[in-house]
């Protein structure tokens, strides 16, 4: 698989005047440098000349990647071996990121469905606790995580049982 990648640069010469292809080898070259978490979460979307749009989750990941564009366009361009992108724009598209995790058969819940499964699993005494957080967004988003974590904690116990 890493001479495949090796020999992107030499693909991006050889079709240089083929958007199809630039935009084929940039997006590969995306799922390279972004590693599984971030593949399941910000998917590429489209290239216009030098300007990669990503498609995300959510807004949370969108600020998150934001701060890191830099470093992203860093590695991107490492592996293509020129300055082939110089600009990374993320947009929140979460069934863009859906639907190409169907194409690529890795299965990511919708935020909507963890909202749930998290919320399923508070108890009264988490939600009584989490009454001293004066913060409303921030209460709401402690508790959610905290029945993400319970919700996960499950499945992956009924896993062991299996």
């Amino acid at each position: 698989m890493n001479e495949l990648f090796r020999a992107l640069p030499a693909l991006l010469k050889e079709y240089e005047d083929s958007q199809e292809v630039r935009e084929a080898v940039i997006f590969a070259a995306w799922r390279k440098i972004a590693g599984e978490t971030l593949r399941e979460r910000a998917v590429p979307h489209r290239l216009f000349k030098k300007h990669l749009v990503i498609a995300v989750m959510s807004d949370t990941w969108k600020k998150h990647l934001e701060h890191l564009s830099g470093q992203m366009i860093f590695k991107l361009n490492s592996v293509l071996g020129s300055a082939v992108v110089t600009y990374i724009e993320f947009r929140v598209d979460e069934q863009s990121v859906l639907n190409d995790r169907a194409k690529h058969k890795s299965p990511v819940v919708s935020n909507e469905n963890i909202r749930e499964s998290a919320a399923g699993e508070l108890t009264a005494k988490l939600r009584h606790s989490a009454d001293a957080i004066k913060d409303e967004h921030l209460r709401y988003q402690f508790l959610m995580a905290a029945g993400s974590c319970l919700a996960r904690k499950k499945i992956m116990k009924e896993k062991d049982s299996e």
